[in-house]
């Protein structure tokens, strides 16, 4: 598998057929002593809620659970960058549960540069959205980073590997990796009441966002450059909504311009990382912003940091590029000098 294929991910576009989606294709659950029996891959999916919403909500509590139990401390965007950088990741069907197995393999020590490694698979597609996303894996590059937390982010990722995050979110269609939003519940259960109710912050369940949608898209929804605004888009669940029904009526969500803007930096770095998982398309702009400020809601700003992160992307290519080829250069020259010597002699 290339670096390509495990990090980025893939949507066929094409298609309009959508299989059904995996909660409901789930068998009846086994008795103990059957469920024993298979490998690791079998029993995260027997034992994982029907219901994707009910699965997400499982994963989340599960997650903060695991962080408190093992003293992570009061960074919420650790434990909420871990289970986005996990989320990232694809899992085909026809690749089996390897991966899952492979990463609760992974010591403690190890996970900081794995989830570096995810995040810049990421920064070279969508920059904009991954610098969006810096609270949730700035953590990751601390060159001394605390024990206790690294142990912490260790349990989490195991819990939240064990309660299926994988199975949820880790289709190579859009479709089905859409059917939840798993980031929501964890950053409302990890956040102080005080705290979310000095921030105003609610989150819309999934149901009235549901609604909504199959209420206001229809097939004729739109057209060319048809835009989606939310001038609140806390995790962007309105979006997963929106997308999930323009799919149902054979859309491609890549076909409208989505724009995204939340006053809290952290459910915007949510939401951008969810534009990645739920494939919104490369037309997606997530900001950070006053809406009620700002005439366009802070649009103007939104794009001009966006346009800036591709700019800078593309500089750090180029000089990489550079590099690699001023070293290929040497080596040659040095080859070159081995062989006349040895001519000579």
């Amino acid at each position: 598998m290339s670096d390509d294929e495990m990090f980025l991910p893939r949507t066929d576009t094409t298609a309009t057929q959508r299989p059904a989606p995996a909660w409901a294709k789930k068998n009846p659950p086994k008795s103990k002593a059957a469920v024993r029996t298979p490998a690791k891959s079998t029993w995260r999916k027997i034992l994982a809620p029907r219901d994707p919403h009910e699965h997400a909500r499982k994963i989340a509590e599960n997650a903060i659970d695991a962080w408190y139990q093992n003293h992570g401390g009061n960074s919420i965007d650790v434990p909420i960058g871990t289970i986005a950088a996990i989320a990232l990741l694809r899992q085909p069907e026809d690749v089996g549960n390897g991966l899952a197995d492979w990463i609760l393999q992974r010591q403690p020590h190890e996970l900081p540069q794995l989830f570096k490694e995810i995040y810049l698979g990421h920064w070279i597609k969508r920059p904009d959205l991954i610098n969006r996303a810096i609270r949730l894996h700035d953590w990751a590059w601390n060159p001394n980073p605390d024990t206790q937390q690294i142990r912490a982010v260790h349990a989490v990722t195991h819990r939240a590997i064990n309660q299926g995050l994988l199975d949820l979110t880790g289709h190579d269609d859009p479709h089905m990796r859409a059917e939840a939003d798993v980031l929501s519940p964890l950053l409302t259960g990890l956040r102080h009441k005080s705290d979310k109710k000095w921030r105003g912050e609610y989150h819309t369940p999934a149901c009235v966002t549901d609604l909504l949608a199959n209420m206001l898209v229809d097939k004729d929804f739109g057209g060319p450059n048809k835009s989606i605004w939310e001038p609140a888009v806390g995790s962007g669940t309105m979006f997963r909504s929106t997308a999930q029904r323009l799919r149902d009526l054979g859309l491609n969500p890549h076909n409208y311009r989505w724009y995204g803007n939340d006053i809290d930096a952290l459910s915007a770095a949510c939401a951008a990382v969810n534009a990645i998982i739920w494939d919104l398309g490369p037309q997606c702009l997530i900001g950070c912003a006053d809406s009620l400020a700002l005439e366009d809601g802070g649009y103007a700003k939104t794009l001009a940091e966006a346009q800036d992160a591709f700019k800078q992307r593309d500089n750090y290519v180029d000089t990489a590029s550079a590099i690699v080829a001023s070293r290929r250069a040497f080596r040659l020259v040095d080859e070159l000098m081995a062989s006349k010597e040895t001519a000579v002699a």
